[in-house]
């Protein structure tokens, strides 16, 4: 039994690092005063008949403080590729020059700014509710461990595993809500 509480603690492990994960990406999409490559990797391109990330049909570089350089490998997608970024709702007027799309980044409002620390708070609550959910799931199995015909957890041990399992929620909060403080500060930083 104890090697069944072992391995439900790492998968629950596992899923609640892949909510941080995912609020990593999340969050490397949200365009602060710096110019990063990864503010344009959540655009998609129609290209080759098919919907593709940005990133799979152009090279993607920082350019200067406030400008990215988007080199497109093929031509005939150059065009395609400008249309996606301007679109993309990140208020941004890319300029192409043959195969290369100059993005310059304009400066950040106040009030975007503010836009963006709401969107970053919805993210971080999102993950928050990722984790919790890897909670219940757990709690729940630890409970039916408990009451398991064949090889029942004792209480003890039942409440020893859902106060292990309460830690790593409450640890992985903690990492949520520092990854957002920073990323405000990053926000707000002019």
């Amino acid at each position: 039994m104890a090697a069944d509480l072992k391995a439900l603690k790492a998968d629950l492990q596992r899923r609640m690092e892949g909510a941080m994960e995912t609020l990593r990406k999340e969050f490397s999409g949200l365009r602060t005063g710096r110019a990063s490559p990864a503010l344009l990797e959540p655009i998609r391109v129609e290209a080759y008949g098919t919907v593709q990330p940005l990133n799979q049909v152009a090279n993607i570089s920082v350019a200067g403080p406030g400008l990215l350089s988007v080199q497109v490998w093929d031509k005939s997608v150059a065009k395609a590729a400008e249309v996606a970024i301007r679109d993309s709702g990140l208020g941004l007027n890319p300029q192409a020059e043959g195969q290369v799309i100059r993005v310059p980044l304009p400066p950040l409002t106040e009030e975007r700014r503010n836009d963006l620390i709401k969107t970053a708070h919805r993210y971080a609550e999102g993950a928050r509710v990722a984790v919790r959910g890897v909670r219940r799931d757990g709690m729940e199995q630890i409970k039916g461990m408990e009451r398991d015909k064949k090889a029942p957890l004792s209480q003890d041990e039942a409440a020893r595993a859902q106060d292990e399992v309460q830690k790593l929620t409450d640890q992985f909060i903690k990492a949520v809500d520092h990854a957002l403080s920073e990323k405000e500060k990053d926000i707000r930083q002019v």
